[in-house]
Protein backbone atom coordinates (compact mmCIF):
# COMPACT_ATOMS: atom_id res chain seq x y z
CA UNK A 1 0.00 0.00 0.00
CA UNK A 2 1.21 3.73 -1.20
CA UNK A 3 1.62 6.25 1.84
CA UNK A 4 -1.57 7.79 2.78
CA UNK A 5 -3.34 5.88 -0.23
CA UNK A 6 -6.81 6.16 0.64
CA UNK A 7 -9.92 4.56 0.18
CA UNK A 8 -13.47 5.71 -0.82
CA UNK A 9 -15.98 5.83 2.69
CA UNK A 10 -18.93 3.34 1.11
CA UNK A 11 -19.99 1.36 3.68
CA UNK A 12 -20.89 4.51 5.84
CA UNK A 13 -25.06 4.56 6.40
CA UNK A 14 -26.62 7.79 7.97
CA UNK A 15 -29.48 7.72 9.22
CA UNK A 16 -32.39 10.92 9.99
CA UNK A 17 -32.18 12.05 13.01
CA UNK A 18 -35.05 10.35 14.84
CA UNK A 19 -33.49 6.88 13.60
CA UNK A 20 -30.83 7.72 15.39
CA UNK A 21 -32.16 8.34 18.55
CA UNK A 22 -33.76 5.12 18.31
CA UNK A 23 -31.22 3.43 17.18
CA UNK A 24 -29.20 4.59 20.11
CA UNK A 25 -32.08 4.34 23.16
CA UNK A 26 -32.29 0.82 21.24
CA UNK A 27 -28.53 0.22 21.78
CA UNK A 28 -28.67 1.42 25.28
CA UNK A 29 -31.67 -0.94 26.28
CA UNK A 30 -29.59 -4.04 24.70
CA UNK A 31 -26.36 -3.69 26.27
CA UNK A 32 -27.71 -2.48 29.71
CA UNK A 33 -28.77 -6.52 29.73
CA UNK A 34 -25.66 -7.44 29.86
CA UNK A 35 -24.23 -8.77 33.50
CA UNK A 36 -20.98 -10.45 34.83
CA UNK A 37 -22.50 -14.05 36.03
CA UNK A 38 -20.97 -16.81 37.90
CA UNK A 39 -22.97 -19.85 37.23
CA UNK A 40 -23.01 -20.60 33.31
CA UNK A 41 -24.46 -23.72 31.72
CA UNK A 42 -22.34 -26.57 30.31
CA UNK A 43 -24.77 -25.77 26.94
CA UNK A 44 -21.90 -25.86 24.14
CA UNK A 45 -21.57 -22.84 21.84
CA UNK A 46 -21.37 -23.44 18.26
CA UNK A 47 -17.20 -21.99 17.77
CA UNK A 48 -18.52 -20.50 13.94
CA UNK A 49 -20.60 -18.18 17.37
CA UNK A 50 -16.88 -17.33 18.68
CA UNK A 51 -14.99 -16.73 15.65
CA UNK A 52 -17.73 -14.00 14.53
CA UNK A 53 -17.72 -12.14 17.73
CA UNK A 54 -13.46 -12.24 17.70
CA UNK A 55 -13.48 -10.50 14.01
CA UNK A 56 -15.57 -7.98 15.17
CA UNK A 57 -13.53 -7.25 17.97
CA UNK A 58 -10.52 -7.17 15.35
CA UNK A 59 -12.38 -4.22 14.00
CA UNK A 60 -11.48 -2.25 16.69
CA UNK A 61 -9.39 1.15 15.95
CA UNK A 62 -5.69 0.52 17.68
CA UNK A 63 -2.29 2.93 17.43
CA UNK A 64 -0.83 2.75 14.06
CA UNK A 65 -3.84 -0.05 13.32
CA UNK A 66 -1.04 -2.23 14.42
CA UNK A 67 -3.71 -4.39 15.95
CA UNK A 68 -1.54 -5.26 18.89
CA UNK A 69 -4.22 -8.38 20.29
CA UNK A 70 -4.39 -12.14 19.93
CA UNK A 71 -7.37 -14.00 21.50
CA UNK A 72 -7.36 -17.87 22.17
CA UNK A 73 -10.46 -19.20 22.30
CA UNK A 74 -10.17 -22.45 24.76
CA UNK A 75 -12.83 -25.26 24.75
CA UNK A 76 -11.27 -27.96 25.08
CA UNK A 77 -11.99 -29.61 28.83
CA UNK A 78 -8.52 -30.60 29.87
CA UNK A 79 -6.97 -27.16 29.29
CA UNK A 80 -9.83 -25.38 30.83
CA UNK A 81 -9.20 -27.66 33.61
CA UNK A 82 -5.76 -26.59 33.76
CA UNK A 83 -6.74 -23.20 33.47
CA UNK A 84 -9.34 -22.90 36.57
CA UNK A 85 -6.01 -24.94 38.48
CA UNK A 86 -3.45 -22.38 38.12
CA UNK A 87 -6.38 -19.29 38.29
CA UNK A 88 -7.72 -20.66 41.87
CA UNK A 89 -4.11 -20.97 42.99
CA UNK A 90 -3.27 -17.77 42.30
CA UNK A 91 -6.56 -16.40 43.43
CA UNK A 92 -6.61 -18.04 46.96
CA UNK A 93 -3.40 -16.69 47.90
CA UNK A 94 -5.25 -13.06 46.86
CA UNK A 95 -8.19 -13.35 48.98
CA UNK A 96 -5.77 -14.83 51.53
CA UNK A 97 -4.82 -11.11 52.05
CA UNK A 98 -2.38 -10.46 49.31
CA UNK A 99 -5.02 -8.15 47.73
CA UNK A 100 -5.42 -6.13 51.22
CA UNK A 101 -8.13 -5.20 53.21
CA UNK A 102 -9.57 -2.32 50.92
CA UNK A 103 -9.63 -4.14 48.04
CA UNK A 104 -11.06 -7.22 49.51
CA UNK A 105 -14.00 -5.23 51.15
CA UNK A 106 -14.25 -3.39 47.88
CA UNK A 107 -15.41 -7.06 46.44
CA UNK A 108 -17.77 -8.18 49.22
CA UNK A 109 -20.97 -6.94 47.93
CA UNK A 110 -19.95 -9.40 44.66
CA UNK A 111 -19.65 -12.63 46.47
CA UNK A 112 -16.43 -13.31 44.97
CA UNK A 113 -14.07 -15.76 46.38
CA UNK A 114 -11.01 -18.25 45.21
CA UNK A 115 -13.43 -20.85 43.47
CA UNK A 116 -14.07 -20.65 39.84
CA UNK A 117 -15.54 -23.49 38.93
CA UNK A 118 -17.30 -21.71 36.02
CA UNK A 119 -13.78 -21.91 34.02
CA UNK A 120 -14.50 -25.61 33.38
CA UNK A 121 -18.22 -25.28 32.91
CA UNK A 122 -18.74 -22.57 30.65
CA UNK A 123 -18.26 -23.71 27.27
CA UNK A 124 -15.77 -21.21 26.05
CA UNK A 125 -12.66 -19.51 27.47
CA UNK A 126 -11.08 -16.45 25.55
CA UNK A 127 -7.80 -15.60 26.82
CA UNK A 128 -7.22 -12.30 25.55
CA UNK A 129 -3.21 -11.46 24.74
CA UNK A 130 -1.80 -7.76 24.26
CA UNK A 131 1.32 -7.47 21.58
CA UNK A 132 4.68 -5.84 22.86
CA UNK A 133 6.13 -6.01 19.28
CA UNK A 134 3.70 -6.73 15.66
CA UNK A 135 2.65 -4.59 12.77
CA UNK A 136 -0.41 -4.69 10.30
CA UNK A 137 1.28 -7.72 8.76
CA UNK A 138 1.42 -11.11 11.27
CA UNK A 139 5.06 -11.02 10.48
CA UNK A 140 5.79 -7.73 11.20
CA UNK A 141 8.41 -7.35 14.62
CA UNK A 142 7.87 -3.74 15.21
CA UNK A 143 7.20 -1.36 17.96
CA UNK A 144 3.74 -1.61 18.77
CA UNK A 145 1.65 1.61 20.30
CA UNK A 146 -1.33 2.10 22.49
CA UNK A 147 -1.12 -1.05 23.46
CA UNK A 148 -3.36 -1.63 26.23
CA UNK A 149 -5.77 1.05 25.12
CA UNK A 150 -6.27 -0.56 21.86
CA UNK A 151 -6.70 -4.22 23.38
CA UNK A 152 -9.16 -2.70 26.07
CA UNK A 153 -11.02 -1.44 23.08
CA UNK A 154 -11.05 -4.93 20.85
CA UNK A 155 -11.90 -6.23 24.67
CA UNK A 156 -15.10 -3.82 24.72
CA UNK A 157 -16.29 -4.97 20.98
CA UNK A 158 -15.78 -8.40 22.13
CA UNK A 159 -18.14 -8.58 25.17
CA UNK A 160 -20.98 -6.65 23.14
CA UNK A 161 -20.42 -8.62 20.20
CA UNK A 162 -20.69 -12.02 22.31
CA UNK A 163 -23.99 -10.30 24.35
CA UNK A 164 -25.27 -9.13 21.06
CA UNK A 165 -24.82 -12.41 19.87
CA UNK A 166 -26.57 -13.77 23.16
CA UNK A 167 -24.03 -15.16 25.18
CA UNK A 168 -23.61 -14.19 28.63
CA UNK A 169 -19.64 -13.15 29.90
CA UNK A 170 -17.43 -12.68 33.20
CA UNK A 171 -14.48 -10.69 33.30
CA UNK A 172 -11.76 -12.21 34.91
CA UNK A 173 -7.95 -11.30 35.66
CA UNK A 174 -6.53 -13.41 37.92
CA UNK A 175 -3.41 -11.94 39.38
CA UNK A 176 -1.23 -12.82 38.15
CA UNK A 177 -1.82 -14.02 35.07
CA UNK A 178 1.54 -15.67 33.39
CA UNK A 179 0.80 -19.06 33.59
CA UNK A 180 -1.93 -18.24 30.88
CA UNK A 181 0.88 -17.73 28.20
CA UNK A 182 2.62 -21.40 29.27
CA UNK A 183 -0.80 -22.95 28.78
CA UNK A 184 -2.12 -20.87 25.38
CA UNK A 185 1.79 -21.29 24.34
CA UNK A 186 1.95 -17.88 23.78
CA UNK A 187 5.39 -16.06 23.29
CA UNK A 188 7.16 -13.73 25.66
CA UNK A 189 6.36 -11.20 22.95
CA UNK A 190 2.62 -11.33 24.59
CA UNK A 191 1.39 -10.14 28.01
CA UNK A 192 -2.13 -12.06 28.86
CA UNK A 193 -4.31 -8.97 29.66
CA UNK A 194 -7.89 -10.50 30.25
CA UNK A 195 -9.77 -14.28 30.50
CA UNK A 196 -13.04 -13.49 29.12
CA UNK A 197 -15.66 -16.49 29.90
CA UNK A 198 -18.44 -17.33 27.45
CA UNK A 199 -21.66 -19.42 27.17
CA UNK A 200 -25.32 -19.47 28.24
CA UNK A 201 -26.40 -18.65 32.08
CA UNK A 202 -26.94 -21.66 33.93
CA UNK A 203 -30.76 -21.73 35.16
CA UNK A 204 -30.38 -20.61 38.52
CA UNK A 205 -27.94 -17.39 37.53
CA UNK A 206 -27.48 -14.52 39.73
CA UNK A 207 -26.64 -11.07 39.51
CA UNK A 208 -25.36 -9.04 42.74
CA UNK A 209 -27.73 -6.42 42.98
CA UNK A 210 -24.19 -4.30 43.82
CA UNK A 211 -23.48 -4.71 40.05
CA UNK A 212 -26.97 -3.37 39.11
CA UNK A 213 -26.08 0.19 40.44
CA UNK A 214 -25.10 2.56 37.98
CA UNK A 215 -24.26 5.51 38.33
CA UNK A 216 -25.74 8.38 36.44
CA UNK A 217 -25.43 10.25 32.90
CA UNK A 218 -24.75 13.30 35.07
CA UNK A 219 -22.04 11.13 37.37
CA UNK A 220 -20.15 9.98 34.44
CA UNK A 221 -20.49 12.83 31.59
CA UNK A 222 -20.08 16.50 31.70
CA UNK A 223 -21.51 18.56 28.32
CA UNK A 224 -20.24 22.14 27.59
Amino acid sequence: MKEHENCPLTDYIEYPEQEMLQRSDDFYQHIKRRHSIRKFSDRPVAQEIIENCIKAAGTAPSGANHQPWHFVAISDPAIKKQVREQAEMHERGFYDGRAGEEWLNALKDLGTDADKPYLETAPWLIAIFSEKKGGINAEDKNTNYYVHESVGIATGFLISALHNAGLATLTHTPKPMSFLNKICERTDNDRAYMLLIAGYPADDATVPKHATVKKSLSDIATFK
